[in-house]
């Protein structure tokens, strides 16, 4: 379902837009097309999660529905359509509308996207202008992707899409070839380090220490390395990469350390941060382990991909990415 596009920003970060770091390069690119004769109708934000494209978006889409002499609203607006993950099922929804926590859904259904093209339909509220805001498009089911296609190839006059995206390869090539994309890079470690003593002053120099080398450039991701308490998490991590794990004790302390009934944010956030410690050990192995490196990587990758929209038991994912650590150390030990 298509809402107004929310006030508050998306995920644990609170800055206001202007504050996020490493977005200058962006706004440059954006602005000049909005000042240009024809701006382009389709955008991706494409970049790590957590480096701030949902504040961007928001931001960008307020720029480009302003017009001179009208008044814009302070809150939602009626032209900014924001769609994300609706909620889990029925009795979410319930919870949703209530004002309370809700679990939310894989993927982005087709629905989504057809409820969104009959509103688009109409002529936008305010101005001459509307922005559709899919957060993150490459969350949505193949049905949605292709339905989305048709808009993009012969968009409503007046309309707009910023499509936020995580894995950019995983958007179907027809369309990331009918927008322009703008690009968000990595973090440097002493912005973040910044960030993390800003949004998170709870963690101890040594966490955020930790943090930052897990996140790869992601403030996101540092932030939910602290308040996601991976910090044990990662100490297993790096060990099992290490030493291995012959009888299991490591993978069965950091099944404990996940504990019985993890979130799957929790659960996506552990499977990035044993990505991280994987790419970490290509710094000086010896070209015997690099492909067990890439193996073990491409795995993760794919869990990666798979766990949104696989019901994975928490227990076994764990699991399975503790053997793939291990595996790291059995190369070496072979070569």
């Amino acid at each position: 379902m298509a809402r107004h596009c929310p006030t508050a920003g998306g995920g644990r970060l609170s800055l206001l837009p202007a504050d996020y770091i490493g977005h200058e390069d962006a706004w440059g690119e954006w602005r000049r097309a909005l000042g240009g004769e024809r701006m382009h109708h389709g955008w991706i934000l494409s970049g790590r999660k957590g480096v701030g494209k949902s504040a961007f978006a928001r931001a960008a889409a307020r720029e480009l529905v302003a017009e001179i002499g009208l008044a814009q609203p302070a809150g939602d607006h009626p032209d900014i359509l924001y769609l994300s993950h609706p909620p889990r099922n029925d009795a979410e929804s319930k919870k949703a509308s209530d004002g309370k926590p809700y679990e939310l859904a894989r993927n982005i259904k087709i629905d989504q996207i057809r409820k969104l093209q009959q509103r688009l339909n109409t002529r936008p509220t305010m101005g001459s202008r509307r922005a559709v805001i899919i957060d993150p498009a490459d969350d949505m089911e193949g049905g949605a992707a292709n339905a989305l296609l048709k808009s993009l190839e012969e968009p409503p006059q007046g309309t707009f899409f910023i499509l936020i995206a995580h894995r950019i390869g995983r958007l179907l090539p027809t369309i990331r070839s009918r927008c322009r994309v703008l690009s968000f890079p990595r973090i440097s470690d002493a912005d973040m380090d910044a960030v993390l003593a800003r949004e998170s002053p709870q963690a101890s120099g040594e966490m955020r220490a930790a943090a930052i080398a897990a996140a790869s450039g992601s403030p996101g991701a540092a932030i939910d390395f602290v308040e996601l308490d991976l910090g044990k998490i990662h100490m297993l991590m790096q060990q099992i990469a290490k030493d291995g794990d012959p009888d299991f004790s490591l993978r069965g302390r950091m099944a404990g350390a996940m504990g019985m009934r993890p979130s799957r944010e929790k659960q996506l956030a552990a499977i990035e941060l044993a990505r991280a410690v994987v790419s970490a050990r290509l710094a000086g192995v010896s070209h015997t382990e690099i492909p067990a490196i890439t193996e073990a990587h491409g795995a993760l990758v794919r869990l990666s991909a798979q766990a949104p929209t696989a019901n994975f038991d928490a227990g076994l994912l764990i699991m399975e990415v503790g053997t793939l650590l291990a595996s790291l150390a059995a190369s070496r030990s072979a070569s």
